[in-house]
């Protein structure tokens, strides 16, 4: 019997590793196994190896090799980024930060955290594409304001916001400007000097590396305080021994990105516009997030009438593998807190369905998905009570 074709397009949630990655992973849980902490030998061969990858990772994103940070992920590089500039503004009595209402939940809920502790959080509000502009930022920056964190490309719609601009109006107010670039390492050009960035946060199995491995970089004259305490690594900033064999594949798969990355874009860019073609076709349908501002992976629209979950359920028995927005969330019946903040009704906002490419899909798997998403979306409007009401003007369309 012939087993049904799996087309995975989820590579927003996480990516299949890339064999360099598993590749360069291998020496280091039998050959190379010391404690970069050791004094002997076998210790001191693992901490110049992991020095070695740590002025890689600088490298790849024009950062100083002691501005590297590694970290479990990209939640806790947020958590320790927010959470250290909050604290450096308090001691100068600066209890104030900037960021936006549609940020994923590892920087909103540090967010929340910090507001209970007794600090005030403007949340500014994106436009219908999920953008907003340095000046917003400019106006909402205060005088004691610590903090403005402002997230590099969205999770959910791919939008990709203006992070020179914000950086250089954070630079000239001299506030600490951090930002959540997990899903924007490795598929867009990330230079935080360029950019003046002064705190940026990576995981790596969003570029096909392994999960529970990422890194914060944190500019030289920002003082980090420490999320994690025990023993003294990472210059004391972040304790727990290094995990070599998961940075050695983050820097493997980081290296073949970055080196693939013009062409990748090319390629998904391609794909990404040939889909939103196809599936705009489908009536009462719209895209969300900036149609050019956006990351070449992602497409993430909406159908008026359906519920999302069961969209994907369909999807699945078809060998498509999507979701309705963050894989975090997944488990909330609630519509996804970034299409509301984009001026969606909830109940087209419920409808809604996010395909992210990587490198791995073609043009037939475009195809496949153009054939069948408007099969699916057919049959549950025709099931839908809702939908019903739609058509015979019971209720006017929102879309």
């Amino acid at each position: 019997m012939e087993s049904k074709k799996i087309i995975y397009v989820d590579n927003a949630a996480t990516t299949a590793m890339c064999d360099e990655a598993i590749a360069a992973m291998a020496p280091y849980f039998k050959e190379v196994y010391g404690n970069p902490s050791s004094l002997h030998s076998i210790g001191q061969i693992a901490k110049e190896e992991l020095e070695n990858f740590r002025a890689k990772i600088a490298n790849f994103i024009g950062a100083e090799q002691r501005e590297i940070y590694f970290t479990s992920g990209g939640s806790e590089a947020d958590n320790q980024a927010i959470r250290s500039a909050a604290m450096l503004g308090e001691i100068k009595g600066k209890r104030h930060i900037v960021s936006t209402n549609f940020e994923h939940h590892a920087v909103l809920h540090t967010l929340k955290r910090l507001q209970k502790e007794g600090f005030e959080v403007t949340y500014l509000p994106v436009d219908c594409n999920g953008l907003i502009t340095a000046k917003q930022v400019e106006e909402a920056i205060r005088p004691d304001t610590a903090l403005v964190t402002v997230m590099f490309a969205n999770n959910e719609v791919g939008t990709i916001l203006p992070i020179k601009e914000i950086g250089e109006v954070c630079r000239a107010k001299k506030v600490i400007f951090h930002t959540d670039a997990v899903q924007a390492v490795g598929h867009v050009p990330v230079n935080v000097k360029e950019q003046n960035i002064d705190m940026l946060s990576v995981s790596a199995h969003k570029f096909h590396g392994p999960k529970g491995v990422g890194f914060l970089y944190c500019r030289r004259g920002v003082a980090l305080k420490n999320l994690i305490e025990g023993g003294a690594q990472e210059r004391g900033k972040r304790a727990g021994t290094e995990n070599l064999a998961a940075i050695a594949g983050m820097v493997a798969a980081l290296r073949i990105a970055v080196e693939n990355m013009e062409k990748n874009a090319k390629k998904l860019t391609a794909l990404r516009d040939k889909l939103i073609e196809g599936l705009l076709k489908i009536p009462h349908s719209k895209l969300n997030g900036d149609r050019l501002c956006r990351l070449p992976g992602n497409v993430n629209t909406c159908f008026e009438g359906i519920e999302g979950e069961s969209l994907l359920l369909l999807l699945d028995a078809k060998g498509i593998c999507a979701s309705s927005g963050s894989a975090c969330t997944s488990g909330s019946l609630d519509p996804s807190h970034v299409l509301l903040a984009l001026g969606l009704p909830h109940e087209v906002a419920h409808g809604s369905l996010r395909i992210s490419f990587s490198e791995e899909n073609t043009e037939e798997d475009v195809d496949y998905i153009i054939q069948e998403v408007p099969k699916v979306v057919e049959y549950l409007r025709n099931i839908s009570p809702v939908w019903e009401q739609l058509e015979k003007g019971e209720r006017p369309h929102l879309i």
